[in-house]
């Protein structure tokens, strides 16, 4: 082993073996007792074992010229610290080795080469010199061998196989070193060979060299050994590991450079290909300067970057995305104001304030030329057709149309995007969308955006403020995108069901449009102009002469469905189509007309009849007009008395409104008991209870306030309430009939359910006259405004 130090004064060439010469009892007493002592950095001398050592130091080379003269001995020792250029006799161990100077070489650059071979260990007494060389007094010291035994001979053998792994499998040792070990025969120079060619440290070396007894420097060796074949196994196993990454490596690298070749022959890198096709395509694009300066930085982002990369396919749809939105592609608006009007009549019946409302925006637009879309947000029950309308308001100004349903939405992200960051990032669905549409300016609906999720994911409603804001949606984020896009030709539609479920800040952006339940006579053209023909071409009846009479089409309505909407409707009359197609595909004869025999046939028993709510009902009960979330409907409030203390008792689901409107009641009876001709002392003998039925739904609002003071009057009077009449009306504790809403709803409930009278507040009659007067006959209307005309009217005469 070379160890190459130009900068020390000594140089130590390969340690070879030299033989197993032992001295006899005549030579030992010839040795002498005062040595020159040379000091070797970083190497032990072991016995019988021969060095070549470069002289630099003038002290070694002085004492090497004195022992040439004197014999060829010399005292051969390891300095503690190789640092050290002029060690003192502190600095050096005092075990070492008697060498006999073999052959001394004067090599070209003026240092001297000298060959030296251990024969004895020898540890220094005293210096008796220190210039102009070290000469010192020493004592010889012998080995101890053990007796002979096979647990001695087997550590020798361990030695010995441990020393032959070493060398087969370290890259340092010659190839001959193997050989050389298994020719050694005597046990003491075995060990000494070893642990001279052995990678160990200085100490530990000199710490084999000092134990007299074999045995255990034998087994300290043994320990080194383990050590060390250990440290060449994982250095030849991280060797090979980098050799075969290397390997890997250079494999990929040859391929890729054929695979360009290839690529080459067939008509260049596809990199290359895209990167042209995307520059080609941005040809045609006219965009802000914002997004045609970020195209360029990201193409050039992606010719530096090679394909296998993560980042080349984030970049690539990135720009793909930017290319496929329409920057400035507007649709052509048909400002044909009369076909507008025909193309909405005949998609929807009925519905006249939102047709009136587009017909205005295209007639603003007609003589402008621009102007910012509004924010509509159809508010009504379900199965009405708000959703299906915004197809026919695209239809009716020659737009695109696109619908995005925010029901159950949780994540704002779902919105705005999410950052390219992100594995799997993708822009925001209102981007899509418009990537879909290939349009800036369609008719764009926010299906139930009432029902929009807000929890710890996050509130996609606040992100809407910002895309249903006239004044901030010009310059929408995407944070996919990272630029702004304008969303200001955008005509947006939200529809509803409840506007209490809106946020009220989106709210307050949006334009409202009440949208109320269909009357009988709406539902019954409905059916006739759209649900029966829909349902014909749908089972393959279009061909065949099939009439439902408006009657039939009546009883469907009034006995098989109660919704404000047509949804149940088109269901039912599937269901008569399924069985018309049953008997045509048997062969059967079909009746042209639907009679009234072949819907309960088909239909069953009526499910809702109406002689609930008109026959006469007993002393504290009376009928109710509620609006729900699917429309109006009918309800009863039944006050009961009983002997107690004067107890108030509610029940049937109750919100805390209502529960206040039972107690404002009862204490305005209380307080006029003798108007309406009930003893005072009856409130403190008797427990009320009041109850509305169908338990299981929940009722909440004021509009019962006179229905529920009604049944207590009724209830305390004995007198009971007229047949055929119906109330709603919010009540003070003066006694004054409020205004409520929903009227259209709740007075179309009440024509559905065979009323006949309907009780309301006098302010509630501007509602009334908007509603049309066909789908209200027969009805009797009576405008109050105190509860003492309701108790007039509403109270039978005993």
């Amino acid at each position: 082993m070379y160890l190459n130090q130009p900068e020390q004064e000594m140089e130590f060439m390969p340690i070879v073996p030299l033989g197993e010469e032992e001295f006899d009892e005549n030579e030992k007493g010839n040795l002498p007792t005062e040595l020159p002592i040379i000091a070797l950095r970083n190497t032990v001398l072991f016995p019988n074992v021969v060095l070549p050592i470069t002289v630099a130091r003038d002290k070694s080379v002085k004492a090497i010229t004195e022992a040439q003269k004197s014999g060829k001995w010399i005292g051969v020792v390891a300095q503690k610290d190789s640092n050290e250029d002029d060690p003192m006799p502190e600095d050096i161990y005092r075990t070492g080795t008697l060498a006999r100077i073999v052959k001394q070489i004067k090599m070209p650059d003026g240092n001297t080469t000298v060959f030296i071979m251990g024969r004895m260990r020898i540890h220094i007494e005293n210096y008796t010199q220190v210039d102009p060389y070290y000469t010192a007094n020493i004592r010889y010291l012998e080995d101890n061998f053990p007796a002979q035994d096979a647990e001695f001979d087997a550590l020798i053998s361990s030695i010995k196989d441990y020393s032959e792994r070493i060398a087969q499998q370290s890259s340092n040792m010659p190839n001959e070193t193997s050989i050389v070990l298994r020719n050694i025969e005597q046990q003491s120079f075995l060990m000494h060979f070893v642990a001279s060619n052995l990678n160990a440290k200085l100490q530990d070396k000199q710490a084999l060299l000092e134990e007299n007894d074999i045995r255990m420097r034998a087994e300290q060796l043994l320990k080194m050994l383990q050590s060390e074949l250990q440290l060449v196994e994982l250095k030849n196993e991280i060797t090979n590991k980098t050799r075969a990454d290397i390997d890997k490596q250079q494999r990929e690298y040859f391929l890729q450079q054929q695979m360009k070749s290839i690529r080459e022959e067939l008509g260049g890198d596809p990199n290359e290909r895209e990167i042209r096709d995307l520059q080609k395509r941005a040809e045609g694009i006219t965009w802000p300067e914002s997004a045609k300066e970020l195209f360029q930085k990201n193409i050039e982002k992606l010719e530096r970057m090679h394909p296998s990369t993560p980042d080349y396919s984030v970049i690539y749809n990135h720009l793909d995305l930017m290319l496929d939105l329409p920057w400035s592609n507007y649709t052509q608006d048909s400002y044909d104001l009369k076909n507008a009007q025909k193309i909405l009549d005949n998609d929807h019946y009925g519905m006249d304030k939102i047709k009136d409302r587009i017909l205005e925006y295209l007639a603003v637009l007609k003589l402008k030329g621009d102007m910012k879309s509004p924010i509509l947000c159809f508010v009504g029950p379900p199965g009405i057709g708000k959703t299906s309308l915004g197809r026919s308001i695209a239809n009716a100004i020659n737009r695109k149309y696109v619908r995005l349903s925010l029901g159950g939405l949780h994540d704002e992200s779902e919105l705005r995007g999410h950052r390219k960051t992100y594995i799997g990032a993708m822009p925001g669905r209102i981007i899509q969308s418009l990537r879909k549409v290939k349009s800036a300016n369609p008719v764009f609906i926010l299906d139930e955006v009432d029902k929009i999720g807000k929890d710890f994911r996050g509130d996609p409603s606040s992100a809407l403020l910002e895309i249903l804001d006239p004044e901030q949606n010009n310059s929408f984020y995407d944070n996919y995108l990272e630029l702004e896009f304008d969303l200001s030709k955008v005509l947006f539609i939200a529809t509803a069901n409840s506007l209490g479920d809106i946020q009220p800040a989106l709210r307050d952006r949006l334009e409202i449009i009440q949208l109320t339940g269909y009357s009988t006579e709406e539902k019954i053209e409905i059916a006739k102009r759209h649900l029966i023909p829909k349902q014909k071409e749908l089972h393959g009846l279009d061909k065949i002469p099939l009439r439902i009479t408006d009657k039939v089409i009546n009883k469907i309505i009034q006995e098989y469905t109660r919704e404000s909407g047509v949804r149940e409707l088109d269901r039912v009359l599937a269901s008569i189509m399924r069985n018309v197609a049953k008997h045509v595909a048997m062969e059967n004869e079909v009746s042209p007309t639907v009679t009234n025999e072949q819907v309960e046939q088909v239909l069953g028993k009526p499910r809702f009849t109406n002689d609930i709510y008109t026959k006469g009902h007993p002393a504290g009960v009376t009928v109710g007009l509620a609006w729900t979330q699917v429309g109006g409907d009918i309800l009863f409030i039944e006050a009961g008395l009983s002997r107690g203390n004067g107890q108030l008792t509610l029940t049937g689901n109750l919100g805390n409104v209502m529960k206040e409107s039972a107690s404002t009641a009862l204490s305005y009876l209380k307080g006029h008991a003798e108007e309406f001709g009930i003893a005072p002392e009856k409130f403190e003998q008797h427990n009320v209870h009041i109850h509305v039925p169908e338990g299981a739904v929940p009722k909440d609002g004021p509009s019962a306030g006179v229905t529920m003071l009604t049944s207590l009057a009724s209830a305390f009077t004995g007198r009971k309430v007229k047949p055929y009449l119906a109330m709603t009306g919010e009540i003070t504790l003066r006694g004054q009939v409020l205004p409520v809403g929903g009227i259209k709803e709740k007075v179309l409930a009440a024509k559905r359910a065979g009323i006949k009278d309907v009780i309301l507040c006098q302010q509630n009659e501007k509602d009334i006259e908007e509603i049309n007067k066909d789908y209200i006959k027969g009805l009797r209307f009576h405008y109050v405004t105190d509860m003492g005309e309701v108790l007039e009217f509403a109270l039978a005469r005993k």
